[in-house]
């Protein structure tokens, strides 16, 4: 089996909320009529995941100008977040703590790696209505092609 085809394209999303690294919510169904680009990421403080959420970013304007919000995501709590931002001098984008209930997040879309405890890298985009559009799950150590993210997002 494809790994990309452990992602439902078309599926609804349940409702989920998670806490970034200001500790402020971000619920999913508050953010209907925008589009969803969640950048799953194994563990913070490690070299592609760094260069992934720079590369976040860096293209925060161009998401915004595609009506999307694009947020990162991984298990680490939104402590270790706070101090990983601030390391790496990201002011814009919110990385979001799927700490507990441990991945439910990244189970939510079945890219869990329960025998490594983190998600598999992987870019997911919800559309406007909050159903998934489009998703790709990258080799760990693989840094996320985000030119081909953004031209997806153009095409939608």
């Amino acid at each position: 089996m494809n790994k990309n085809d452990k992602i439902d394209i078309g599926k609804n999303v349940k409702n989920f909320s998670l806490k970034d690294q200001d500790e402020q919510s971000f619920t999913i169904s508050e953010k209907k009529g925008k589009k969803i680009l969640l950048s799953f990421h194994p563990l913070a403080w490690t070299p592609v995941c760094n260069d992934q959420m720079q590369l976040l970013e860096k293209n925060q304007e161009i998401f915004e100008k595609l009506n999307t919000i694009a947020v990162g995501i991984s298990i680490d709590s939104s402590f270790s977040k706070k101090a990983w931002t601030n390391s790496l001098n990201i002011k814009n984008t919110r990385l979001l703590s799927d700490f507990w209930p441990h991945g439910m997040v990244a189970e939510i879309f079945g890219i869990f790696r329960e025998n490594d405890g983190f998600s598999e890298r992987a870019n997911i985009i919800l559309d406007e209505e909050q159903k998934v559009s489009y998703a790709k799950i990258y080799d760990i150590g693989t840094l996320p092609d985000f030119e081909e993210i953004i031209n997806v997002l153009k095409k939608m």
